[in-house]
């Protein structure tokens, strides 16, 4: 483990600390003779007990640590270990196709498709990056590649069902190359019915393996069907394993929800990587804080 300054430069500022020193007890000098020229007593109780420099230095030293955090936050302070990360970057593409409204699985396949990709998110381990984007006719990209778990979580949970027509996966793998362009080993979570009516399948895992991107597919439906505003609609598991195997990846059904979750640890290949933690909000929040306690006991100490 260790430090790094993104903007060291700011370090410069940490040159007035000598300065706040010199400045402090050189107002404390000056305080001590006006208390002694005017003979105030309780001034010079102060003076004589511990009063005067414990209770100031003890302000000194809150100022020197609120210099010293506001810096290092200018700065960057980041820290950097060793951390479980994935040896893959992912994007997570959900079908919102209008047959992913379909009530063959709770509350409908689109709210299960959330779920378990909400599931995977939260899953993940610290520091893999990850994309969310939606498709139906068309595809649209809920959240850039991130490793904020918040944000991909809330990618995931604004999708809903579209009012364009058909299902593009085609479009859906283009979009999560473009996102995925610029990392070393990319796949895709694909959550869908399998109800593909652009396109081909051909074209999709040619182009797939052209850019060597692996292909999870997730099936979202039961086999059986469920009725959608459109009539019955039912999993189309052929395509979808069609697609998983062809280009390296594997295939999943929603239903089998324990099989999935432990499917996940297959489909994340943990790995080791050197991961930062920015510290830059928490050096600021207890900035605050010090800043809070300081005026406290000044205010304290003047009564």
């Amino acid at each position: 483990m260790y430090i790094s300054f993104i903007r060291p430069g700011y370090l410069l500022f940490l040159f007035a600390i000598p300065i706040l020193i010199f400045l402090h007890f050189y107002s404390l000098k000056s305080i001590k003779g006006n208390s002694l020229k005017f003979a105030n007593f309780e001034a010079i109780a102060k003076i004589k007990g511990i009063d005067l420099y414990s209770k100031n230095i003890i302000i000194l030293i809150l100022n020197i640590l609120l210099v010293v955090l506001l810096v290092f936050a200018l700065s960057g302070l980041s820290v950097y270990k060793e951390v479980s990360a994935s040896s893959f970057s992912f994007v997570i593409a959900i079908d919102n196709s209008e047959s992913m409204g379909a009530v063959d699985l709770i509350p409908d396949r689109l709210g299960a498709a959330k779920e378990t990709a909400v599931d995977f998110a939260e899953n993940l381990p610290f520091e893999t990056y990850v994309g969310v984007i939606s498709f139906s006719g068309d595809s649209r990209i809920e959240s850039k590649l991130t490793k904020n778990k918040e944000e991909i979580k809330a990618g995931i949970e604004k999708i809903e069902i579209s009012t364009v027509g058909g299902t593009d996966i085609y479009e859906a793998v283009l979009n999560s190359a473009d996102l995925l362009r610029k990392e070393n080993n990319k796949a895709v979570i694909l959550l869908s019915d399998g109800q593909i009516n652009v396109g081909n399948i051909k074209e999709i895992i040619d182009y797939s393996n052209e850019n060597e991107i692996m292909i999870h597919t997730i099936g979202v439906g039961t086999v059986s069907g469920g009725e959608t505003s459109f009539g019955m609609s039912k999993l189309d598991e052929s395509s979808l394993k069609s697609l998983a195997y062809s280009t390296g990846g594997s295939y999943f059904n929603v239903e089998n929800k324990e099989e999935l979750k432990n499917s996940f640890s297959e489909i994340v290949g943990a790995t080791q990587k050197l991961g930062s933690i920015d510290l830059n909000l928490y050096l600021i929040m207890i900035a605050i804080v010090l800043f809070i306690l300081r005026e406290f006991y000044s205010e304290r100490w003047r009564v």
